[in-house]
C-alpha cells in the first residue's frame, strides 16, 4: 500500500481548513498557497471532498471552502478510503476483487486480511483533530 499525493494532500487540506475554521470560507487559492499545492490539482481533490460532504463550498465574493463537521469527526481512514483506490496491502483482498485462483490453498490470505484490519483500525482511530495536535516533523529532537 502506497498513499498517493491525492491522499496526502487531502489530509493537508483538511488540517489546514480545521486550523482556520474560525476564518469562515477559505478560498481555494489561499489553501493552495499555504499548502504549496497546485490550484488545478487541489481543485480535483476538493471536488472529491465536497462530493462526499466532508467540505462545503460557497461561490462568489467571500466564497471558498470549510469543514462540514468538527475536526474530531473526520478520521484519516475515511479520508484516505475516499481518495485512494484501496488501502488493501494486496490486490486479492481489495473490495470487488476477482477471487484468486489460489485462495483455497493460500497460506498467507489470513495474514493479509489481518494486516488490512490493522491498517484500517489504526487509520480509523486518528482524526483530523489529532493531526492538528501533532507538531511539525522533526519537532521531537532531543539532545
Amino acid at each position: 500500500m502506497l498513499i498517493s499525493t491525492k491522499g496526502r494532500y487531502a489530509l493537508r487540506v483538511m488540517i489546514d481548513l480545521a486550523e482556520h475554521q474560525s476564518d469562515g470560507f477559505i478560498p481555494l487559492k489561499v489553501i493552495a498557497e499555504r499548502q504549496n499545492i497546485s490550484e488545478k490539482y487541489l481543485e480535483s481533490i476538493i471536488k472529491l471532498l465536497v462530493k462526499a460532504r466532508l467540505l462545503t463550498g460557497l461561490r462568489g465574493k467571500g466564497g471558498g471552502y470549510q469543514l462540514t463537521m468538527p475536526p474530531d469527526q473526520y478520521t484519516v481512514g475515511a479520508i484516505l478510503r475516499l481518495t485512494e483506490d484501496s488501502l488493501a496491502p494486496v490486490s486479492c483482498i481489495e473490495p470487488g476483487a476477482e477471487p484468486c485462483v489460489h485462495m483455497a490453498e493460500c497460506r498467507t490470505l489470513t495474514m493479509w486480511k489481518g494486516l488490512a484490519n490493522v491498517i484500517n483500525d489504526y487509520l480509523d482511530h486518528i482524526t483530523v483533530a489529532d493531526l492538528m495536535k501533532s507538531g511539525p516533523a522533526g519537532d521531537d529532537y532531543v539532545i
